[in-house]
C-alpha cells in the first residue's frame, strides 16, 4: 500500500496516458456560477458483478452500457483467462459474454482492483488448475485474508506465494467446490462477503456465509450482490443479520444494462456546492443497491437542493458549503469526495464509521489528512474518521497514491483553491475514463487552468 509519506507513482497498465501520470494535472478553478450536464459512464460495482454472473452462467448473455475502466477491464481479461470469451459489442461499451468451462493454468491480473482479487479467488476455485494471482505493489498489502480463508475451509487449495493472506496467491481448482458453511469477519471489507456470494450457486451444496466481526462497512454493496444474483434467479435468503445463504442452481444468462456509476457523480455534483450553480446527471435510478444513492440526502445537509425530474438528478448549490457530522459506514467510498467539501466549508466536519478506509488503494484517512493539511487545512484522524475544521487553503500540490478517488477530491478542492496541482491523475482511469475531459467539459467556459 503506498502510504501518505511516499511519492505515488503512475499503475504500469495506464500506459496510455503516462504523459499525463508524469506531469501534475492543474485543477482548474470556477470563474462563476455552473450550469451543466455530466453524462456519467456505468457502475464499476454492478459491471464487475454482472461479468462475474455473466461467466457462470448457463448461456450467453449481454452487458449493455458497461463501464470500460481499468477496473473492468482487468475483470474482464482475468475470466478470458479462465476460459470465458468476451467480445465487444456496439459503441456503448456493451461485452457479450460467452460462459465456458473454467480451467487453468492461468494468471490473473488484480491491478489495484479490489473486486477482481476479492471476487476471483471462489470463482478460480471452480476452474480446474492453478490459477496464480497477484497484482500492483499497493495491492499486495490489501487484506485478503477473510477469503482466503473461507475457500480453505471449503476444502479448496490455496498457496501463498508470499505473505500469508495477500497477493500473490495460488487457487488449484477441481472444477467444484463443495460449499457447506463458513465463518467470515468481513470488518475490513464487504468485498469479502460479495465474493463468496456471487460464486456460491456453482458449490454444490450452495453456501451459508455468517459475518462474525465487530462491524460491517458498505451493507448495500453486499444488498447489491443479493439482488443482482436474485435477478439472476438465484435464491439468496438474507432474512438473519449478517447472515446469507445462497442455495445451489443455476445462475440465468441475462441481458442488462448498467446504472450510472452514482458515487463517480459524487464529485461532479459536489462541485455546484463549491462553485454554485447546477450540476445535473442523468440515468439517475429510482430504485438502487448503490450506495451513491445517498449522495443527494448529504449535499442538502451540505448546503444543496436537489430535485429529480424524471432520471435526471438536479443538484444545486449557492457556493456556500456547511460542516456535518456524519455517519458514512455504509457508503465510505463517498468520504473522499465529502471530505474535499468538508475542508471548504463553514463550519467543522466530523465523519463517522469509515476505518475500514485505511485498508482501500492507499489509507484513505491518513492520505486525505495529509493532503487538505498541505494545502493547510487542519484535520485530525479519529479511531473510525476524520474531523475537519475548514481553514484558509493554498496552492500546492494534492498526492494521489495511485488512489482515485484523492485525484478527484483534488479537483474538487481546485474549483475553489487557485494554483492546486494534482499528482498523477491519469489515476481515475481506474473507474472513470478521461475523468479530465470530463471535469473541463463541465465547467466550459468558465473552467481556467
Amino acid at each position: 500500500m503506498t502510504t501518505p509519506t511516499d511519492t505515488a507513482s503512475p499503475s504500469p497498465d495506464v500506459a496510455p496516458a503516462r504523459a499525463q501520470a508524469d506531469e501534475a494535472w492543474a485543477a482548474p478553478t470556477a470563474g462563476g456560477a455552473l450550469d451543466a450536464t455530466v453524462e456519467v459512464p456505468g457502475s464499476k460495482s454492478l459491471t464487475n458483478r454482472y461479468l462475474v454472473l455473466a461467466a457462470l452462467a448457463d448461456g450467453p448473455g449481454r452487458l449493455r452500457g458497461a463501464l470500460r475502466s481499468r477496473d473492468t477491464e482487468l475483470m474482464a481479461r482475468a475470466l478470458g483467462a479462465l476460459g470465458t470469451q468476451l467480445t465487444s459489442a456496439g459503441a456503448d461499451g456493451d461485452w457479450d459474454v460467452a460462459p465456458a468451462p473454467l480451467r487453468g493454468p492461468a494468471t490473473i491480473d488484480c491491478g489495484l482492483a479490489g473486486t477482481v482479487m476479492r471476487f476471483l479467488p471462489a470463482v478460480a476455485a471452480l476452474a480446474t488448475g492453478p490459477i496464480a494471482f497477484d497484482g500492483d505493489d499497493g495491492a499486495r498489502v490489501r487484506p485478503m485474508a477473510p477469503v482466503l480463508t473461507a475457500l480453505g475451509a471449503l476444502g479448496v487449495t490455496v498457496t501463498a506465494a508470499g505473505e500469508p493472506g495477500r497477493l500473490p496467491f495460488t487457487i488449484v481448482g477441481r472444477g467444484r467446490v463443495r460449499g457447506g458453511a463458513v465463518d467470515v469477519d468481513a470488518s475490513g471489507s464487504s468485498q469479502f462477503v460479495s465474493g463468496l456470494l456471487l460464486a456460491a450457486a456453482r458449490f454444490d451444496q450452495g453456501l451459508t456465509v455468517r459475518h462474525v466481526g465487530s462491524t460491517l462497512p458498505s451493507l448495500p454493496h453486499i444488498d447489491m450482490t443479493v439482488q443482482v444474483l436474485r435477478d439472476a434467479g438465484v435464491e439468496v435468503d438474507d432474512s438473519r443479520p449478517a447472515i446469507w445463504r445462497v442455495a445451489p442452481g443455476p445462475i440465468a444468462a441475462r441481458d442488462v444494462r448498467v446504472e450510472p456509476d452514482l458515487s463517480n457523480a459524487g464529485p461532479f455534483l459536489a462541485a455546484a456546492l463549491v462553485a454554485g450553480g447546477t450540476v445535473r446527471v442523468p440515468g439517475w435510478p429510482t430504485v438502487t443497491t448503490q450506495p451513491g444513492a445517498l449522495l443527494p440526502a448529504i449535499l442538502e445537509r451540505m448546503g444543496a437542493s436537489t430535485r429529480l425530474d424524471g432520471d435526471v438528478l438536479a443538484v444545486t448549490g449557492t457556493g456556500v458549503v456547511h460542516g456535518i457530522d456524519l455517519d458514512l459506514r455504509a457508503a465510505g467510498e463517498l468520504a473522499p469526495t465529502i471530505a474535499a467539501l468538508a475542508a471548504l466549508a463553514d463550519s467543522p466536519t466530523r465523519l463517522r464509521g469509515i476505518a475500514h478506509l485505511r485498508g482501500h488503494e492507499t489509507d484513505r484517512l491518513a492520505a486525505l489528512a495529509a493532503e487538505i493539511s498541505r494545502l493547510g487545512g487542519q484535520v485530525e484522524q479519529t479511531s473510525d474518521g476524520l474531523v475537519i475544521t475548514p481553514r484558509s487553503l493554498r496552492a500546492g500540490t494534492v498526492r494521489t497514491y495511485q488512489d482515485h478517488r484523492m485525484a478527484t477530491a483534488g479537483a474538487l478542492l481546485g474549483l475553489r483553491v487557485p494554483g492546486v496541482l494534482v499528482e498523477n491523475v491519469a489515476t481515475t482511469a481506474k473507474t472513470l475514463p478521461d475523468f479530465p475531459g470530463l471535469w473541463h467539459g463541465m465547467l466550459g467556459a468558465l473552467g481556467r487552468p
